[in-house]
């Protein structure tokens, strides 16, 4: 969640550029630096992680681009699928078979292995 003073810093300096498919707000200075270039920001809809920011955006704020595409956060292929943050440490993380947060039982061996012994 951001600031007072970050929304305070948004209200008096910040044009807004665009959001994206979760809602996160996207900014940079009003006016253009006489030396250097216009600063970039994000405020997130929800809790603050960087890995919440499309790769477009990131990009964006990055200076790797200029203009983000109008279907900017969108999949451009069937095969792909859309962006999702890093889900490490949340009830969605993924635990393999056997994970105690996952019910600790792993399948039967099937017998196709054979434990090494030392000769």
């Amino acid at each position: 969640m951001a600031t007072a003073i970050t929304h305070f810093i948004t209200w008096l300096r910040g044009e807004a550029v665009g959001e994206d498919h979760m809602g996160n707000r996207y900014f940079q200075d009003r006016k253009t630096p006489s030396a250097g270039r216009r600063r970039r920001w994000v405020i997130y809809n929800g809790e603050d992680e960087a890995s919440r920011v499309p790769p477009e955006w990131n990009a964006w704020l990055h200076y790797t681009v200029d203009e983000i595409a109008a279907d900017a956060g969108r999949p451009h292929m069937e095969r792909q699928k859309e962006h999702l943050p890093n889900l490490t440490g949340t009830v969605q993380a993924y635990r393999p078979p056997g994970h105690t947060l996952a019910g600790g039982k792993r399948d039967k061996a099937t017998g196709d292995y054979d434990a090494w012994t030392p000769e």
